[in-house]
C-alpha cells in the first residue's frame, strides 16, 4: 500500500501537470500583484511626512513582505491611499494561500484513471 502511494506521488501524471500550472499561475499572479503595489506605494507614500518608503526598493520590500504576510519593519502607510493599497496586497496574500492549499489538497484528493 505504501509502495502505491508513493508511485503516486513520484509519476508525472495529469494531476500533477494540473497542480503545476495552477501554483504557477498562482506565482505569476502574485508577482504582477508584487509590481503594481510596489509601483502605487512608492508613488502614494514617497513624499508623505515621516514616511519611510522613499525609494522604489523600499516600496518592494514593503510590497513583498505584505504578500508574504510578514510584517516589516517599515512602519504602515500613512497616507489613506497607501493603507488601502497596503489592505489589497494583504487581501490578496490570504487569498493566494488559500488557493495554493486547496490547488495541493485537490492534488491529493485526486486520482488518475
Amino acid at each position: 500500500m505504501i509502495r502505491e502511494e508513493l508511485d503516486r506521488l513520484v509519476g508525472w501524471k495529469e494531476r500533477h501537470r494540473r497542480v503545476t500550472a495552477r501554483l504557477l499561475l498562482l506565482l505569476a499572479a502574485t508577482l504582477l500583484v508584487d509590481a503594481i503595489g510596489t509601483v502605487l506605494i512608492y508613488f502614494l507614500e514617497r513624499h508623505a511626512q515621516h514616511t519611510e518608503v522613499r525609494t522604489l526598493g523600499q516600496a518592494l520590500f514593503f510590497s513583498s513582505v505584505q504578500l508574504l504576510t510578514v510584517s516589516s519593519q517599515i512602519r504602515n502607510p500613512l497616507t489613506p491611499a497607501g493603507r488601502a493599497v497596503d489592505v489589497a496586497l494583504e487581501l490578496w496574500a490570504v487569498i493566494a494561500v488559500a488557493g495554493s492549499a486547496g490547488a495541493i489538497a485537490s492534488f491529493f484528493q485526486s486520482a488518475d484513471p
